[in-house]
């Protein structure tokens, strides 16, 4: 397999993190693209000791944090994607928040995680435990959860209720979900795609978004539908079936950064 094939198949998921840790897609896309272009440039970034999917990450990683690259200004022309991230350098997340995506959304091994971030066993979980208690200062927030599976439904309100927040209501079709945020005002909608009478979870949550920003969590056994790089896609997303840790460390995330979703636009193909 070529390297551009090794790396393809990773690209949907660093887009994620990239969205993540930016707050921004595209801030995060931007810096994507520079790891593309300098891995392209100098292959020795594909080290022997490293998977793609590390050395993709520890590259677009390695990027984000360069001192020279985020303080460099108007010195000459630049690549637009470059720009277009400097723009946003304001909302970057520190270093304890990507270790914390790192293991607990992108699911990388803590040696993994170490190797991405260039730092020790010792100081990795230093950073991890950091964002742990940042996160621990979020006040709790009243949840909307769409899904139409009974025992997933009930995994999910546990795991919500444990994290100290309120379940008001689990929606099995997008008429209640959309009725359930109408009336409760959430903090948080976890949302699936496909419900009980054949309607969508994505439907649902774009006509929610058009009226009442919240952050979004779609957790879905299709994430292929939604990583698609056409169109906006979800910065928070969970695959089925899921790890209870898993769950948790987006729920967080979803609330600490407190990225508001908004509703998918129709495509130049579909317009």
């Amino acid at each position: 397999m070529s390297m551009a094939e090794e790396v393809t198949a990773h690209l949907p998921y660093l887009r994620r993190f990239a969205r993540s840790v930016t707050g921004n897609q595209k801030s995060g896309d931007a810096y994507v693209v520079s790891a593309l272009e300098a891995m392209l440039a100098d292959p020795r970034l594909f080290a022997a000791d490293l998977s793609p999917r590390v050395a993709l990450y520890r590259t677009f990683v390695t990027l984000l944090n360069s001192i020279a690259l985020n303080t460099e200004k108007d010195s000459g022309p630049q690549h637009p994607a470059l720009d277009a991230a400097n723009r946003n350098l304001d909302i970057l997340a520190p270093r304890a928040r990507q270790a914390f995506l790192l293991v607990a959304v992108e699911e990388f091994q803590p040696h993994e995680a170490a190797q991405i971030l260039d730092i020790g066993a010792e100081e990795l979980q230093a950073l991890i435990d950091e964002a742990g208690r940042e996160i621990a200062k979020q006040m709790a927030t009243d949840v909307v959860i769409i899904e139409d599976e009974p025992l997933i439904a009930l995994d999910l309100e546990q795991l919500v209720t444990d994290l100290g927040h309120r379940v008001v209501q689990i929606a099995r079709t997008a008429h209640q979900a959309v009725q359930a945020v109408q009336r409760s005002r959430p903090g948080l909608l976890l949302a699936d795609i496909h419900l009980a009478d054949g309607s969508s979870g994505l439907d649902a949550v774009n006509e929610i978004l058009r009226t009442f920003s919240l952050p979004v969590v779609f957790v879905t056994a299709y994430p292929q539908r939604l990583l698609t790089g056409t169109r906006p896609e979800p910065t928070f997303l969970i695959t089925k079936p899921f790890h209870p840790d898993n769950v948790k460390a987006v729920i967080s995330q979803a609330l600490f950064f407190d990225i508001r979703g908004r509703p998918e636009q129709p495509s130049l193909a579909s317009a």
